[in-house]
């Protein structure tokens, strides 16, 4: 347990409440994908599929951390995980925000060409990307952080004048 604590940094018992969850939400999202692969016929095989689902993540994951970990700058490594989490949950948030608004304008797949009708989902998706992303990350206390990464990511879309 002492060198979990000393990889991650962990100083005080709360800050594994991240580890704990991020490993949860891992857990999930495998089950989720193989679900979507599987269905839920055998349950079995669905276990068995989420156990290694979980451990090509779980690699995958640890993998970004080593990359990542010189390119952003937090300051304990565990707060990377609360930065995978950020991104997770605004993703997943900004399409789930965008289907309800595109329906209540009365846009679907069979009043508009479907090429117009996906581009406009993911417009309208990237817009409330760029919204939730600092909102979850202030929620998760990572505001600074995405602070700094939503003003370089409007740079590049060409927002120059409006973010300096």
């Amino acid at each position: 347990m002492e060198k979990f604590k000393q990889h991650w940094e962990i100083t005080k018992n709360w800050q594994f409440l991240f580890p704990i969850l991020g490993f949860l939400v891992l857990i999930y999202s495998a089950f989720k994908i193989g679900r979507s692969i599987l269905g839920n016929n055998n349950i079995i095989l669905l276990v068995i599929s989420t156990a290694i689902l979980t451990f090509i993540l779980l690699k995958f994951f640890l993998f970004l951390f080593k990359k990542l970990e010189n390119k952003w700058v937090l300051d304990y490594k565990w707060e990377m995980i609360r930065v995978f989490m950020v991104f997770a949950v605004t993703g997943s948030s900004s399409l789930f925000i965008g289907r309800p608004i595109i329906k209540w304008i009365g846009i679907t797949k069979d009043n508009l060409n479907p090429f117009l009708y996906w581009t406009l989902y993911i417009l309208l998706g990237i817009l409330f990307y760029q919204i939730l992303l600092v909102f979850f990350g202030w929620l998760f206390g990572q505001f600074k952080f995405f602070w700094k990464f939503e003003k370089k990511m409007l740079r590049r879309f060409g927002f120059k004048r409006f973010v300096d």
